[in-house]
């Protein structure tokens, strides 16, 4: 017997280009991470390491700001229309804790 997904944890079935772009986004900022990783490991220069970290962070931003767009066009919306307000209140944490 399949054991069901616990309800109290949501999921989205995404489009496969909302995936795709998604992915690669990662991708990239997991090759930034591990760049990074490598200048430490090579004594880079401290503002060489810094100017990377400044990149892979606006990637990350990047990422996110793409997520929370996709998030808000159909999961709000659909909850919205479906009657459940209380996914504005969620957005409005979620936006509180990226805005920290």
């Amino acid at each position: 017997m399949e054991k069901e997904c616990c309800p109290c944890h949501k999921t989205k079935e995404r489009t496969e280009e909302e995936y795709k772009s998604l992915i690669h986004r990662l991708n990239r900022i997991e090759g930034q991470v591990r760049g990074i990783k490598g200048m430490v490991e090579k004594n880079a220069y401290c503002i060489d390491i810094l100017a990377q970290a400044a990149a892979a962070s606006a990637a990350l931003n990047a990422f996110s700001k793409e997520l929370l767009a996709n998030h808000i066009r159909t999961c709000v919306v659909k909850d919205i229309q479906e009657g459940k307000d209380d996914v504005v209140d969620e957005l409005v944490t979620t936006l509180q804790k990226l805005m920290k």
